[in-house]
């Protein structure tokens, strides 16, 4: 669908107001969260989950991620657990999604878990986005707000840039500090690590008192961000380089000569705010590749490791 034009929301009670109106009458909005910008839609309403999946190209088989304003509101769709509530009181609001049984009579578009009979759940710790969840009053389905595979947006100019036309806001709240998409743990059964992200599985397993299982990369998918070609930019990515060849951008991490880099000191967290952001830049510098450097396998070095490696992959 084509709208007539995509607003820009302030990050104000007017800004607030009018992206809750757009929700409650089936419209798309994209908004800030601390990982990426969501595209979010009402999760009860079939036409709007579906216009999710038509505005990105989306698979239909790929499930949504639907996000609420504090944990009570998430017992309302999901079997709650002690797991659930121990990751809970630790990490939420914050970049953490849970999978967890589907409650009957759930209220929820199908759409949104693709007929698995789980759910993923997550409350945001954007201030915007929490406002603004508040003053919606019900569940948000959200994926990342860009065309489906492509680089995830961390600025509202990002979201424009793929989604212009498509969508009928983008709720403003400047650059998302964590970067990359929220780390995805599974309680359907033993605790099972579906996608690293915002949070470092070390500090998940510290909570739990117990290692997690991991998902495997030929098991059913089951949560977002699980397909094998993911988050890719224009041009195509090779890993693991020390030096960029003829065409290429290079793209650093730590002291070295590169095009652009994530962290000249090494560090990982602010590796993680810069990924998409660079990987925005250097594809609009139209290479024909990007090199990326070495990451370290640790901490937030397993979700940017994640991302690359899915944007290196085979499309």
């Amino acid at each position: 669908m084509i709208t007539a034009r995509t607003e820009t929301l302030g990050d104000d009670i007017a800004g607030l107001s009018r992206a809750a109106e757009i929700l409650s009458a089936g419209g798309l909005v994209a908004i800030p969260t601390e990982t990426v910008y969501g595209l979010a839609a009402d999760a009860r309403n079939d036409l709007a989950v579906a216009r999710i999946f038509e505005a990105k190209g989306r698979p239909r088989f790929n499930p949504l991620i639907v996000h609420l304003a504090d944990a009570a509101a998430a017992r309302d769709y999901v079997e709650w657990s002690a797991s659930a509530q121990k990751l809970a009181d630790a990490f939420w609001p914050g970049p953490l999604t849970l999978v967890l049984p589907l409650r009957p009579d759930n209220g929820l578009s199908p759409l949104v878990t693709a007929e698995l009979p789980s759910l993923a759940v997550r409350v945001p710790a954007h201030p915007l986005a929490h406002a603004l969840l508040q003053e919606f009053g019900g569940p948000v389905a959200a994926p990342s707000a860009n065309p489906s595979g492509r680089i995830s947006p961390t600025e509202p100019r990002h979201v424009l840039d793929g989604l212009s036309g498509r969508i009928e806001a983008v709720l403003d709240g400047g650059a998302c500090p964590v970067g990359v998409e929220s780390t995805i743990v599974g309680l359907t059964g033993e605790p099972t690590l579906l996608r690293p992200g915002g949070v470092a599985a070390e500090e998940i397993e510290k909570v739990l008192g117990q290692p997690l299982a991991v998902h495997g990369a030929g098991d059913p998918l089951v949560a977002p961000g699980q397909m094998t070609s993911h988050y890719a930019p224009g041009a195509k990515v090779r890993l693991n380089a020390d030096h960029a060849e003829p065409g290429e951008a290079l793209l650093g991490f730590g002291p070295m000569q590169s095009t652009l880099n994530l962290s000249e000191s090494g560090d990982l967290t602010e590796a993680a705010a810069n990924l998409f952001h660079h990987l925005h830049a250097l594809d609009a510098m139209g290479p024909e590749g990007i090199a990326v450097a070495p990451i370290p396998e640790t901490g937030l070095g397993r979700a940017i490791n994640d991302r690359l490696r899915r944007a290196a992959a085979p499309r």
